[in-house]
């Protein structure tokens, strides 16, 4: 704690907490094209990030757009479902163009509704909307894989995905418990090899069922198998990870960056402190001195701090809120740019903390989190 404040007090002894915003030219994460709503593939880590808007997209590398901020929909099972589904309709009617869902959190019949009442009125067009849906851990098993795909189509009554990923790399069995509970026995590992997953998943883009696939929680190895399996016929566009100032996940995303796989950064405001998942004795990310302070210069919140540090990273950000207040104060992460030495300190506070660790997979031979990066 001492070591917090003091590197606040050097902070606020070199820049001023309140001082001048002052204009940088460091490099940006990518490009934009001439159009500024899509960043382009290479090169890396150049060009200006302040020309970032909520209509900005990446570039992946099978040729579609994501836009680099999300709606992540996610929700503890004592919010109940309608809550997440107001909340997508005033994301879309307020700017939102990502939905990040699962099939796992259950909610899918709902954010679907949601994304169907905008459309229906008008608010966006279909091909406006870049939806993520996501293959749970017990469907790899090759013959699982399209009828999980269309389980979440038919929820959500989309004619197609725009991605779908791999939500972990370890396997389970369809026997056993779908999602861990205290009560539950615990989970029954399988050993699906996730390389005869994706080609599967290859399989499910080539019928128009999914525009983009990817993965999510994969580390280097893992990535480095998949890229070299023989016959790959389609290259993960992206790999959805935690990522926040405690987790800078640096390491990952200049691998990612090198081949040409987009980061999309999850859980970026520390995490929803669910004890089902969570070690609530971590530190709260946005009760941190060093992001209220650098807030206060901005006059924004630590949160928007943290969202404007991981998109400056060059990770597409994917921001949870079900409140239409702080849906609308997210949308700032576009109002300001954070300067080389706020990056700089922001960096200094990376602890390698992950806060959802999902433990109860530990000794799973594909659990990623053993690994560095």
């Amino acid at each position: 704690m001492h070591a917090i404040y003091a590197r606040l007090a050097v902070y606020k002894a070199s820049c001023g907490c309140l001082g001048r915003v002052k204009p940088v030219s460091r490099s940006a994460p990518h490009t934009l094209d001439k159009d500024s709503t899509a960043w382009t593939k290479t090169p890396p880590l150049q060009g200006k990030v302040m020309a970032f808007t909520k209509d900005t997209r990446v570039q992946l590398s099978d040729g579609h757009t994501m836009p680099v901020l999300g709606l992540g929909t996610y929700a503890a099972k004592t919010v109940p479902k309608s809550v997440g589904e107001e909340a997508t309709k005033v994301a879309i009617e307020l700017g939102y163009r990502h939905v990040d869902c699962a099939y796992i959190y259950g909610n899918e019949v709902e954010i679907g509704r949601a994304i169907r009442a905008k459309i229906s009125d008008g608010t966006v067009k279909r091909e406006d909307i870049f939806y993520t849906g996501k293959l749970w851990c017990r469907f790899f098993s090759p013959d699982m894989v399209r009828k999980a795909l269309e389980k979440s189509m038919s929820d959500l009554q989309l004619d197609y995905l725009d991605l779908f990923i791999m939500h972990y790399p370890v396997s389970i069995k369809p026997s056993g418990p779908e999602i861990y509970r205290e009560d539950d026995e615990i989970y029954a590992y399988d050993n699906v090899d996730f390389c005869s997953t994706w080609e599967v998943l290859e399989a499910c883009k080539d019928a128009g069922l999914v525009r983009s696939i990817g993965v999510s929680n994969f580390n280097r190895r893992q990535l480095e198998r998949l890229l070299n399996k023989p016959g790959l016929k389609y290259a993960p566009v992206c790999n959805q990870v935690e990522c926040h100032p405690y987790l800078n996940q640096k390491k990952l995303t200049e691998f990612c960056k090198s081949n040409n796989i987009v980061v999309v950064g999850y859980s970026v405001l520390g995490s929803h402190r669910d004890p089902n998942w969570v070690d609530l004795s971590t530190p709260v990310l946005l009760e941190d001195p060093i992001l209220i302070a650098i807030g206060k210069k901005y006059n924004q919140p630590a949160a928007v701090v943290a969202m404007r540090y991981v998109l400056q990273l060059g990770v597409v950000v994917l921001a949870k809120s079900f409140s239409p207040e702080r849906l609308k104060q997210n949308l700032q992460v576009f109002e300001f740019e954070l300067t080389a030495e706020d990056m700089k300190t922001i960096d200094g506070l990376n602890k390698n903390l992950h806060y959802g660790l999902f433990l109860i997979m530990k000794d799973h031979p594909e659990y990623p989190f053993h690994d560095e990066y």
